[in-house]
């Protein structure tokens, strides 16, 4: 009997997620979903992960709307998969089992069929509720068990090897994973995948792993996910199929290999020549290829590899003989077993085709390739980009200290986010873990579920302020704030449960997107104004007495990222330009305080037309530093009266945007006591005092966007 392999289609979530930055709107994925009915894929990966928050953050779209509309052209032909972290769902924090319920209802009620779940600690007690659920409501449950490495300790030294001294014994064994397995499958997994999130498990590796899981009791179908960053992705995925994988996760061809899956076209050069059958209408997927082709140009801004592989049509084309002759040498290598000229044999392969050669600074610092991209933007951010060779030093030490979590959203941007901050703490001469985010704080103590190996107590006292676990206490969960917008018609923030679930989820994002579809639903009931100019492009009456932002080219302002009284840093991002359909992020030339916005979301504007006007430093009075005439007080901050003796400003570590501030004018604060919450790469970070006495001043409101060492509060 002709054994048939399953594909689950990746490149509408995962693959644009890993390669551009999850940018693609919803006209772009509305142009390939005809086609999709017709390839007919096992299941298609469209939800989940990052889309949820960067559709609202970058798009200004509605997360369910994207869902709901790709089941209604898709329809049943082809599963729609989601990705959930498990008791963190979207999120970056653990949630109620109301919230949990809530969103799994939503989901498969808007067209979800398949929930992957994963815990980023492989804590299968966090990915119980999702299971409940989801199976409850008529999902299937698809559970993940997230792969990853020891970390490479140093090697030990004569003395202490006669001193008896050992390096920990392993933990991350094939036994380790197959338990793991075995327990969600008891749960009610309905089927089990091997998620390879950094690409580091090699072909041997993934085809024993297979083998031993089939052997010992896994009865439900197997999938393998991988990415081809570090070079194995390919090699394995041949391997995982030899193995008896009864789904393997792909890309399609212009949105393949690099950071991303293997490409479905190699996949199937393969499955033809070992006579494995594939179910798939490869016309129709050579017109999703065709459509991605102008897609990906139109993220050019966003590509992670801006290399684009040879054309390929597997129906058409003739493979030369020599790179044919390499895909019969990886099927013998794949049956006897043979890593290295399996791994050989599909580099030559890739490397004619023109997919990205093997990375191999991931390869060694064990990581996957959208943490690597992640840490460089931070660190652009920062001006720091010379300390990315630090950074990726310091992850496994990070990652040792805080338990050994493997490296999967979240805890990979916990753990890069915290060696970044190390990184910048050491240039300025502080001592290593001087500034944490909350999450990190959360992850050491126990908040997010059980590490792996336990965390030192001593070091969890330093972090956290307890030598004890404590688990995460659904108990004193606080919903978010919903208020009535009085100024948009007197509706609530969030209207309905979809709405509400994005706000608990995506508390900051969510409230800017939700709040700015009110006010266009608002503005849009009114009468049109006749005086409304169609195209700004002259100043306003008033001279500019600051530094005027103008747009370097013509388009519509697709998204405003300041607002006026913000303080800004110089080079920081205040106007997105949509031009010749890209974004265009045009950056404040100089730091201090926006003075004026003279556009709105939806203007078109000239070449040239002003944006914005900022008061640049050398405009602000009552400064307290070089640095803090750059970042002044907002001009709605309260102040206390003047008072005696010396002022103390709180300084912002990092550049990031005031979440919260915990004190207000007249407080008395002490030494540690937190006083403002940054939110910066994505993680929130409690900014206490140096100082112990009263808050004399506030500097910043909630929203401000802040620059590194910017003053937040002042303390005398």
């Amino acid at each position: 009997m002709t054994r048939k392999l399953k594909i689950r289609d990746l490149t509408l979530r995962d693959g644009q997620q890993s390669a551009f930055a999850t940018r693609m709107n919803q006209s772009q994925i509305d142009r390939v979903l005809p086609y999709y009915k017709d390839a007919k894929f096992y299941a298609m990966e469209v939800w989940g992960g990052a889309v949820p928050d960067s559709v609202m953050r970058y798009l200004g779209e509605n997360p369910w709307t994207r869902l709901e509309k790709i089941k209604a052209a898709v329809g049943d032909v082809s599963k729609l998969t989601a990705l959930s972290r498990g008791r963190n769902l979207f999120g970056y924090a653990p949630y109620t089992d109301e919230i949990i319920d809530g969103f799994c209802r939503n989901a498969i009620e808007s067209g979800l069929d398949i929930m992957r779940i994963f815990d980023a600690l492989n804590d299968v007690d966090n990915v119980k509720s999702t299971i409940k659920y989801v199976k409850q409501y008529g999902g299937i449950a698809d559970c993940a068990v997230c792969y990853t490495v020891d970390p490479k300790y140093p090697p030990l030294s004569l003395m202490d090897r006669l001193r008896g001294k050992k390096n920990p014994k392993p933990v991350f064994t094939d036994e380790y994973f197959v338990d793991k397995a075995r327990q969600m499958v008891a749960l009610g997994a309905d089927m089990i995948t091997i998620k390879d999130m950094s690409g580091l498990i090699p072909p041997k590796r993934v085809a024993g792993l297979i083998r031993k899981m089939k052997s010992e009791g896994i009865n439900v179908p197997i999938d393998f996910h991988t990415h081809c960053t570090p070079g194995y992705g390919l090699a394995s995925v041949i391997a995982a199929i030899v193995a008896g994988a009864d789904i393997v996760d792909t890309n399609i061809w212009n949105f393949a290999g690099g950071p991303a899956a293997p490409a479905i076209e190699l996949v199937y050069v393969f499955c033809k020549k070992m006579g494995i059958e594939l179910d798939l209408d490869f016309e129709a997927i050579g017109k999703i290829n065709k459509e991605l082709y102008a897609i990906r140009q139109e993220l050019a801004d966003f590509d992670a590899v801006k290399a684009f592989p040879k054309p390929f049509d597997p129906l058409k084309d003739q493979l030369p003989a020599d790179i044919d002759a390499q895909f019969d040498k990886a099927i013998r290598a794949a049956e006897a077993n043979n890593e290295e000229e399996l791994i050989a044999a599909c580099h030559a392969i890739e490397a004619y085709f023109g997919f990205p050669k093997p990375n191999e600074l991931v390869k060694r610092a064990e990581i996957p390739g959208g943490m690597y991209t992640n840490m460089v933007a931070q660190l652009k951010q920062f001006k720091s980009e010379d300390l990315l060779e630090k950074a990726m030093e310091l992850i496994p030490e990070v990652r040792l200290a805080a338990g050994l979590p493997p490296l999967v959203t979240p805890t990979s941007q916990i753990v890069g986010a915290q060696a970044v901050n190390c990184a910048l703490d050491m240039k300025k001469g502080k001592p290593k873990y001087t500034t944490v985010s909350n999450q990190f704080v959360s992850l050491v103590k126990g908040e997010y579920g059980k590490t792996p190996v336990p965390v030192d107590p001593e070091f969890r006292l330093k972090i956290a302020g307890t030598r004890e676990e404590v688990p995460y206490d659904t108990s004193k969960y606080k919903m978010q704030p919903n208020p009535i917008l009085e100024e948009y018609g007197g509706v609530r923030l969030a209207e309905n449960e979809k709405e509400v679930l994005l706000l608990e989820l995506f508390p900051m994002v969510a409230k800017d997107y939700l709040t700015k579809t009110k006010k266009a639903r608002w503005e849009a009931d009114k009468p049109k104004e006749e005086t409304k100019s169609a195209v700004k492009t002259e100043v306003p009456a008033e001279a500019p007495s600051g530094i005027v932002i103008a747009s370097p080219l013509p388009g519509r302002v697709f998204k405003l990222m300041v607002k006026e009284g913000d303080t800004i840093a110089k080079g920081q991002e205040v106007v997105v330009i949509e031009a010749m359909k890209m974004e265009n992020s045009i950056p404040s030339d100089v730091a201090g305080r926006v003075r004026r916005v003279f556009v709105a979301e939806g203007d078109t504007v000239a070449e040239s037309a002003p944006l914005i006007e900022v008061d640049n430093g050398s405009r602000v009075s009552g400064a307290q530093s070089p640095v803090a005439q750059t970042i002044p007080a907002a001009p709605s901050a309260p102040v206390a009266e003047q008072q005696a003796g010396p002022v103390n400003g709180v300084l912002a570590p990092l550049p990031g945007r005031v979440m919260d501030i915990m004190v207000k004018v007249g407080d008395k604060v002490s030494v540690g006591q937190d006083v403002v919450v940054l939110e910066a790469m994505k993680m929130e970070n409690s900014i206490s005092s140096d100082f112990e006495g009263t808050v004399r001043s506030i500097k910043v409101n909630v929203g401000d966007t802040v620059a590194e060492n910017a003053v937040l509060v002042e303390i005398g």
